[in-house]
């Protein structure tokens, strides 16, 4: 060792001894191959902590520098960095290829696979160097390009272990994977399952959320997520998938990344794109392999090992796991040589569910062996063990509570099961976690079958009982594993109340949500829903529509307030009591809660809801007469059943593999379907009787798709193999093939008149082909449209979704990312963009054949109506509990199909949605607060006006006019309303009396308001004009002085009003004399808003400039110019002590500053913008100050309430639809009333 780095260790010598537990730090040196067995034994035989530590450092000063290095990283992992900082200036400098004296890793290895979660070497390891050269080999041809490398063999043949040891190696980490290894135990997932083991590597890799700040909602998202990470936070790593059983996980790492995977199917990596590499490994070990490993556990050489040792190797067929065992238990018992090598012939044991696939005898018997050779006072421990979920790491904690012991009791019996093989432990960080091997957990499931309900119910006991005294942390250990098992444990031990009370608890979906997101906890309520449905199914409705109507929410970050989500349900939902009653507990501790008073009973539209499938629904679509549905899904069927009633025509188990689409034939005879398997078959949609097979594609089948015309029936089907195909079902052979997109084929449809095909791509591109000649006609970039994103055009991937044509066949719709686009097929011109938000990508759209309506559904769980023309959402169709795959019309558009993740299908009415919808309000309303009511005063789409009591609900319609803008009288005696045409009048509300005015503005009238004593009506223009209207003597005058349109005006005391304009300038008028009295000449650009002190003395401007400004009415110039807003500032409101002023802009930022000095106070809302999206969800349009000045409400996307004097938010409250204008706030700061882009009302009141 070097002189520097002895002196560093006895300088701290002492620090070290008193502080460091010896067993976790050896456990490292032993593994990087610089500390002995004997030398541990040595340690542990010293009888205090102290002694222990000492002897340890001892034997490191006479040892080398690789000893140094291990004991440093060693303090590192397990959470002594104080320690190891005071020996980090003693790490001596070793050569960058240098060898530890035994394991032949650096320790710059050793660093990069502890930070990337690969497993450590096995207690006793022989190098299988043949094998570890060939992956070796294979991973350096990726030439860090994508890529595939598979290892793939029979179950227990070492492929983890292979993958593990092929990548120690300093020369291939430092030349091709310098971004680091990342390891991910993947096994049997289903894809709520795959989500959660993406959304941990995502955090993983982005550990300071310096990319992101929230978790991705589904698959989708976490793949791009994890593109976006890999090749910009972690070029040139390698991901490593272990025990991959299933094909289509994999394409959620299908994205330019170099992966190594284990598997027992090589076949699994057909369906990605990318070069591809395999290496086989062989069933079992080697006879000289097998004695290698014997050896080492009885530490003789090979040579002498006895004769038994070659028939015990024969015996355990080659399985390095069944050697494993036995060599554990010879460890122990060195002269058992023949009575094992009986036990082993003898095969006592048989599995009572055998695996056709592999003979797993040998494994069973060893285990058998193993078990029956544990200690007495431990065995029942390992059976336990049994409740244990496949690929699943648990942490010590979970089993300390499972047996009520403490850390060290526990670790000392599972260090145990480890030495025996029985158990793998994970010691990378500071906690221990625990894992069985796959057919460990099979053998102890079969063994212990009779017990596994006890077993579930012993669990759910001893957390109840742990966790009524310590409640559950985040900052907890096992906190994460009772999130994500605590209900299966409870389903599995048929512990049927207790998961009913912790599934419809509003507390544990809070907690959970927070945690991990809602996907998971949504596939709960679908696995349990028979369990559910028990206790009450109204109330699992209940829980079910609240998660799908918030699920979007419940990702986000900051995390929503989950009683305030609550309190939006109908008050007849058992979320809204228990959020109710919350929410009253809290108010009393001075929490901020809000009613939403005029709410209605979310209704349910869906007309029919079928849940034929056992799995997701990826496709669903109407025969051509509308009288039946046909479906498919990852079940691998195609279903028939009838559109009326839901009633099951026909189930045929269709494919091998999961059936990606279904189509019917115009003339209903015939279905398509297409699948993962490669093959298209048709069949006969009355008697399911199969018509014809094709299996000419090379990848999996994404779409097919039927001409229009029955007369000549034609089949489109669209492939990963990046080819189209067209098929005719008299032909045996494919008719033609399309070649020119250069990634997967995602869609494809023929136009109205069958003369072109359409097709999508990962490519980014959509196609037009002749169908006569199939020659390609057309193609439109998609990707072009996406450029002016931050993103650089090289790392974008642009994947168009689906494409839906015009009834016409002039216009075709195309869906990428989160927008939709409307082209000319002849001049390829974009006639119409839809931007569907941020947080979220279109999957699947369809064009409604007899108006311009576009169904659109989105990542998240929601459906969506909208106007192609208007580019304006016209419905929220919420329900489905997952993703939505499928959206598709009816022939004549009355109704439309939802196909989703939560195996169910809905069937939906057109008209009734949209009648749900139709009636939306203009969101420039006028509010007064009269005592206890709230009167709304609004006009609708279709222009009548309304008059609203907010708290009865009553509505009364007052008349139908081209309303512009309206307003009430102070003392509710009068409406006036301006129209498009510039013309005014006045309704008096007791006898319906309307009075008209005889000069009307040029262009339509945009704002209006009375007087105080309602004698007189201002008004306001795009004509740049200001009329003064005094209604009962019929005298008119205008206010002329500005240049371009008048954005608003306010009026003050002594007939005095201000106006300002996009002029840049704000003119104080004398209303009796119609003469401007003073003229500031504010901002170079647009004057967007003003607002005027309390004390009259000054008012604020603020501008498209991006500068807010105080000006006093004395001075022609600004007392304070106040910058520092990145966007334009778009709002400003005066507290009511006139001290404070508060600002809002375009990226969600508000400002507090002081009227006095213009100083900066807070920043309410520091701009932190995740995927463009600002974060007050938009632009901040409107703020008011409660009546102490301590308490500031804004409105913006949603509605937030902020403290003054922290700048922290008190409370959001989420509105349906976003880009609020305008909050009316009653004087006592109890009342709010606003409309969101919905034509949604929302009358709040603060809970008391």
């Amino acid at each position: 060792m070097d002189a520097k780095a002895r002196n560093s260790l006895l300088q701290h010598r002492e620090a070290l001894e008193r502080d460091i537990k010896t067993s976790y730090i050896m456990d490292h040196m032993i593994s990087d191959g610089v500390l002995t067995v004997l030398e541990e034994e040595k340690v542990k035989n010293e009888p205090t902590q102290q002694q222990r530590a000492a002897m340890l450092i001892k034997m490191i000063l006479k040892k080398d520098n690789y000893s140094y290095i291990s004991f440093y990283n060693a303090l590192q992992l397990e959470g002594y960095k104080d320690l190891a900082a005071l020996l980090h200036s003693g790490i001596p400098v070793v050569s960058s290829c240098g060898k530890d004296s035994v394991g032949g890793i650096t320790s710059y290895v050793r660093t990069v696979l502890c930070e990337g979660g690969v497993p450590q070497r096995p207690v006793v390891f022989v190098t299988r160097k043949k094998l570890v050269s060939a992956v070796q080999q294979k991973l350096f041809k990726l030439n860090s390009e994508p890529g595939w490398v598979t290892i793939y063999g029979m179950a227990g043949c070492g492929k983890s272990v292979l993958a593990a040891e092929a990548v120690r190696d300093h020369s291939l980490l430092e030349g091709c994977f310098p971004g680091g290894v990342h390891w991910i135990s993947v096994g049997k997932q289903d894809k709520p399952g795959l989500l959660m083991k993406l959304q941990n590597l995502c955090t993983r890799l982005d550990q300071d959320d310096a990319f992101f700040q929230r978790l991705p909602l589904n698959i989708e998202e976490a793949k791009d997520r994890l593109r976006i990470l890999m090749l910009r936070k972690h070029p040139r790593s390698l991901l490593i998938l272990d025990d991959v059983w299933d094909a289509w996980v994999l394409k959620a790492f299908d994205n330019q990344c170099q992966i190594l995977l284990t598997t027992r199917d090589k076949s699994v990596t057909d369906s990605v794109m990318g070069p591809k590499y395999v290496v086989p490994v062989e069933s079992g070990l080697g006879k000289e392999k097998g004695l290698e490993i014997l050896s080492l556990f009885v530490n003789m050489k090979k040579a002498d090992l006895p004769e038994q040792a070659h028939s015990i190797i024969k015996e355990c067929k080659g399985s390095p796991l069944v050697v494993s065992l036995i060599g554990a238990l010879l460890r122990d018992f060195p002269n058992r040589w023949e009575y094992y090598l009986r036990q082993l012939q003898n095969k006592q044991f048989k599995r009572i569910r055998k695996s056709s696939s592999y003979d797993y005898e040998a494994l069973d018997e060893a285990m058998s062996i193993s078990v029956d050779m544990l200690r007495e006072d431990i065995k029942d421990y390992y059976m336990d063990l049994s409740i244990l979920q496949k690929d699943v790491k648990v942490p010590t904690k979970v089993l300390c509570i499972l047996w009520d012991m403490e850390t060290e009791e526990v670790e000392d019996i599972l260090q145990e099961f480890v030495n025996k093989s029985l158990l793998f432990c994970d010691r990378n960080g500071k906690s221990f976690h625990y894992y069985l091997h796959d057919l460990q957990v099979d053998f102890l499931t079969e063994k212990n079958r009779s017990q596994l309900q006890d077993l579930h119910k012993k669990i759910i006991t001893q957390f109840q009982r742990h966790h009524q005294l310590h409640p559950l942390s985040p900052d907890q250990e096992d906190c994460m594993y009772w999130y994500n098992f605590l209900a299966h444990h409870m389903a599995s031990a048929n512990m049927h109340k207790e998961l009913c009370a912790l599934m419809f608890s509003l507390d544990w979906i809070k907690a959970k949500t927070e945690l991990v997101g809602p996907a998971h906890l949504i596939h709960e309520f679908v696995a349990y829903r028979h369990i559910l449905d028990e206790k009450d199914c109204t109330v699992c409705e209940n829980f079910q529509e609240f998660l799908s109507l918030n699920g979007h929410l419940l990702g986000r970050q900051p995390f929503p307030n989950i009683v305030q989500l609550g309190l939006c349900e109908p008050e007849s939902s058992e979320v809204y009591r228990q959020a109710k009653l919350q929410a009253k507990q809290e108010v009393d501790n001075g929490m901020l809660y809000l009613e939403w008073l005029n709410k209605k009973n979310i209704k349910n539209l869906s007309r029919l809801v079928v849940h034929p499938h056992t799995d997701a629904v990826y496709h669903a679509c109407f025969s051509e007469d509308g009288q039946r549905i046909a479906s498919c899904g990852a079940d691998k069927t195609l279903q028939v059943f009838k559109t009326e009633t839901g009633e099951k025509l026909l189930e045929i188990k269709a494919h091998e593999d999961e059936v990606l689409c279904c189509a019917f034939s115009t003339d209903g005879r015939f279905i398509a379907t297409c699948s993962v398997d490669r093959k298209v078959k048709i069949w006969n949609s009355m008697t399911g009787e199969l018509v014809r097979t094709y299996d000419e594609h090379l990848e999996q089948v994404n779409c097919c798709h039927f001409t229009n015309n029955s007369h000549h029936l034609l089949l489109a089907t669209g492939s990963s193999d990046y080819f189209l195909k067209l098929w005719d079902l008299n032909q045996k052979e494919c008719r033609n093939t399309m070649f020119g997109h250069t990634n997967s084929v995602n869609h494809c449809r023929f136009s109205p008149d069958d003369n072109l095909l359409a097709s999508c791509s990962a490519d980014g591109t959509l196609k037009l082909w002749n169908v006569r000649s199939a020659n390609e006609k057309k193609s439109i970039n998609v990707k072009q449209f996406f450029l002016n994103s931050e993103e650089p055009q090289e790392d974008m991937e642009v994947i168009v979704k689906c494409c839906s044509w015009s009834s016409d066949g002039t216009e075709i719709m195309v869906a990428a990312k989160n927008k939709i686009f409307l082209f000319d097929i002849h001049t390829s011109c974009l006639l119409a963009e839809i931007h569907t938000g941020h947080h979220s990508t279109v999957q699947y759209c369809d064009f409604s054949p007899h108006n311009r309506l576009a169904l659109v559904a989105l990542s998240q769980y929601c459906v969506e109506l909208w106007n192609i023309d208007s580019c304006l959402k016209v419905a929220d169709c919420r329900g489905h509990l997952s993703w939505v795959h499928c959206v598709m019309f009816s022939r004549d558009g009355s109704s439309f199909l939802t196909s989703s993740d939560d195996q169910t299908i809905r069937l939906w009415e057109t008209k009734k949605v949209c009648k749900n919808s139709a009636i939306m309000l203009k969101q420039e309303v006028d509010v007064v607060f009269q005592e206890n009511e709230v009167m709304v005063l609004a006009v609708d789409n279709i222009r009548r006006l309304q008059l609203i009591n907010g708290k009865t609900g009553q509505i009364d319609y007052l008349t139908e006019a081209q309303v512009s803008c309206c307003c009430l009288s102070p003392h509710l005696q009068y409406i006036a309303f301006g129209d498009e045409n510039g013309a005014i009048e006045i309704l008096e509300l007791l006898n319906s009396r309307i009075f008209r005015s005889r000069i009307e503005h040029k262009k339509a009238v945009q704002h209006i308001q009375f007087t105080a004593d309602g004698k007189t009506l201002i008004s306001s223009s795009d004509d740049s004009a200001i009329q003064v209207w005094n209604w009962q003597s019929e005298e008119y005058f205008f206010l002329q002085g500005h240049q371009e349109t008048v954005k608003d005006f306010r009026l003050l005391k002594n007939s005095r009003l201000l106006s300002w304009s996009f002029d840049g300038t704000v003119k104080v008028w004398n209303i009796i004399t119609s003469r401007i009295e003073k003229d500031f000449f504010c901002h170079q650009g647009t004057v967007l808003s003003c607002d005027i002190s309390p004390d009259a003395t000054k008012f604020s401007s603020t501008s498209a400039d991006k500068t807010a400004k105080i000006w006093s009415f004395e001075l022609l110039s600004p007392l304070h110019e106040l910058r520092g807003h990145e966007g334009c500032v778009r709002c400003s409101v005066f507290s009511v002590d006139s001290t404070l002023l508060a600002t809002g802009d375009d990226n969600g930022e508000i400002r507090i500053w002081s009227v006095s000095g213009g100083e900066l106070l807070h920043l309410c809302a520091p701009a932190s913008v995740e995927g463009g999206a600002a974060t007050h969800g938009g632009w901040v349009t409107d703020l008011c100050f409660s009546p102490d000045s301590k308490m500031l409400v804004s409105a913006g996307g949603y509605l937030k309430w902020w403290n003054v004097v922290t700048g922290e938010s008190l409370q959001t409250f989420y509105t349906n639809g976003t880009n609020l204008k305008k909050i009316h706030v009653s004087s006592d700061f109890k009342t709010y009333v606003t409309v969101d882009n919905l034509g949604i009302l929302y009358i709040l009141q603060i809970l008391e």
